[in-house]
């Protein structure tokens, strides 16, 4: 196997490794191989090709980040054409929670969710995909 380096935020970490530890993972490795594998499936998942689907993207950024509304209003109108809604609610002490609707190509929707990923401020992302 290769052995590979990341960069993990403390906290992140601590969460990560109660998490292995309340799941009976064997070491840190198997966690982040079953991690990376689910998150591989999930992307599998949502390949339906180019036919038309039903998506619901959840989305976890810190609140105090002001950058953040107008990084997703960006998003919203880049994506105009496959965003059918979107809600953006506080959650806890210091979250936001943005939720986008999305209907259209698979590939288009994720399209939108790895440019979501990609932005440094995002806590979190959760997608869950239907065929139409």
């Amino acid at each position: 196997m290769t052995v590979v380096s990341v960069t993990i935020p403390t906290e992140l970490l601590k969460k990560f490794d109660e998490f292995i530890k309340s799941r009976g993972y064997y070491s840190r490795s198997e966690a982040f191989r079953d991690a990376i594998r689910s998150l591989m499936a999930e992307a599998e998942l949502a390949k339906i090709g180019t036919s038309n689907v039903a998506a619901t993207i959840m989305i976890i950024c810190d609140y105090a980040r002001k950058d953040v509304d107008l990084k997703m209003t960006e998003l919203r109108h880049e994506f105009d054409d496959v965003v059918i809604e979107n809600v953006h609610r506080h959650v806890g002490q210091r979250y936001c929670l943005e939720i986008f609707i999305a209907e259209g190509s698979s590939e288009r929707i994720l399209g939108l969710i790895g440019r979501v990923r990609g932005m440094r401020v995002i806590q979190q992302v959760k997608a869950i995909f239907m065929p139409l």
